[in-house]
C-alpha cells in the first residue's frame, strides 16, 4: 500500500517580508493551513509541518520544531524527513509561501508513479516535489545552507520525472508580494 506523507516547510523568519510567512493570512487562512489544506486534499496523509521562526498551532498536523531554521531550508528539510513515519512510501514536499498551488498538483506528482517527481508549471521546474522513502537519506545529505532538495535533483537527473501540473507557483517573498496578494492580486 502507498502511503505518501505531505511535508510543509514553514520554518522560516520570513526576513524579505518583515513577518514569519506561516503566519501571513490569506482569504481568512493562514498560509501554514493553507499549505495542510493542500497536502491533505492532494492526498497526503498524515501531514508533517516543520517549524521555527513563528510557534503556532496547526490542525490536522504533526508540527515539529526546527531549532536551527536560522540556517536555512535545508535544516528544515532535514529535520522533517526525519519527523517521517516508518511506514511512509513516499514525501510531498510543499513551502508555506505557495499559495496558488492546488491540489491537483499535489494529486498529480502522486499519480506520476515517480520515484521522483517535480512538479512543472509552463515546462519550469517549481515545487512541490514527490520523494520515494528509498531517497530520503541522500536528500537529507544534500539539503544543506537555503536549499532543499535541489542538490539531489541536479546530482541524479535520471531519477526526476517533470509533471505538468494546474496552478501558479509564485510565492509570497516581500512585503509587495504581500500587498498583492491581499489586495485579490498574484504576486508579479
Amino acid at each position: 500500500m502507498t502511503r505518501v506523507v505531505g511535508l510543509l516547510l514553514a520554518a522560516g523568519q520570513g526576513a524579505r517580508l518583515g513577518t514569519p510567512k506561516a503566519l501571513v493570512e490569506y482569504e481568512g487562512e493562514r498560509l501554514v493551513d493553507r499549505g495542510v489544506r493542500l497536502l491533505h486534499e492532494g492526498g497526503c496523509h498524515p501531514v508533517i509541518v516543520v517549524l521555527g521562526a513563528a510557534t503556532v498551532q496547526v490542525r490536522g498536523a504533526v508540527v515539529v520544531r526546527n531549532p536551527s531554521w536560522a540556517d536555512g531550508m535545508g535544516s528544515s528539510l532535514r529535520v522533517g524527513l526525519a519527523a517521517l513515519p516508518s511506514d511512509a512510501t513516499a514525501v510531498v514536499v510543499a513551502l508555506v509561501d505557495q499559495p496558488f498551488v492546488e491540489p491537483a498538483a499535489v494529486r498529480a506528482l502522486i499519480d506520476s508513479g515517480a520515484e521522483v517527481a517535480v512538479a512543472t508549471y509552463g515546462g519550469r521546474r517549481r515545487n512541490p516535489v514527490l520523494i520515494a522513502r528509498r531517497h530520503v537519506e541522500r536528500v537529507a545529505e544534500l539539503a544543506v545552507g537555503d536549499v532543499g532538495a535541489r542538490p539531489f535533483l541536479k546530482a541524479h537527473p535520471e531519477l526526476v520525472t517533470e509533471v505538468e501540473v494546474p496552478g501558479d507557483p509564485r510565492d509570497i517573498d516581500t512585503p509587495e508580494d504581500l500587498a498583492r496578494l491581499t489586495a485579490g492580486e498574484a504576486p508579479a
